[in-house]
């Protein structure tokens, strides 16, 4: 079984997928620590630590260094792709949740904690602390080592 994805599209994409899923379930349990409530949510949504963004897109690109090289150039594009994803989480995303932030405590005030009224509020943990996404992407490194080694055995 293993020699069937071992060295192929098939373990990047893989490793991709599943760093993602494992970032999640992190997610969960440091929010249920943190906050000691249980909130299956958490499995769905974006923000927080680590950030599952960075962690599939650079289990990804490892898995693709690993296989083909990271002198390869198929590397080189999966690894601007990953800077790319990782930047618009720490940046973009996070900049919108900020201004959802800002709007619901606007309208808020402005309808007197009515919001179902204007149809509800807006997401606001949309985006990822530059922390978030670096443990997100060591995470997702370290990740795509481990599974390989795995698939050697």
């Amino acid at each position: 079984m293993h020699t069937l994805i071992l060295n192929s599209g098939y373990e990047a994409i893989f490793c991709g997928i599943t760093a993602a899923f494992f970032a999640q379930v992190i997610k969960f349990f440091v929010f249920t620590i943190r906050t000691r409530k249980i909130n299956f949510k958490i499995f769905t949504t974006t923000g927080g630590m680590p950030s599952s963004h960075s962690a599939g897109v650079m289990g990804l690109t490892t898995a693709v260094g690993i296989i083909a090289g990271f002198d390869s150039l198929i590397f080189a594009v999966a690894l601007g792709y990953a800077l790319i994803v990782m930047y618009d989480a720490a940046g973009l995303r996070r900049a919108a949740g900020k201004t959802a932030a800002c709007l619901n405590k606007m309208m808020d005030d402005f309808y007197k904690h009515d919001l179902q009224a204007v149809g509800g509020k807006l997401k606001e943990l949309l985006g990822h602390t530059p922390l978030e996404v670096l443990f997100g992407a060591v995470f997702g490194i370290f990740y795509a080592y481990a599974l390989h080694n795995f698939l050697l055995n």
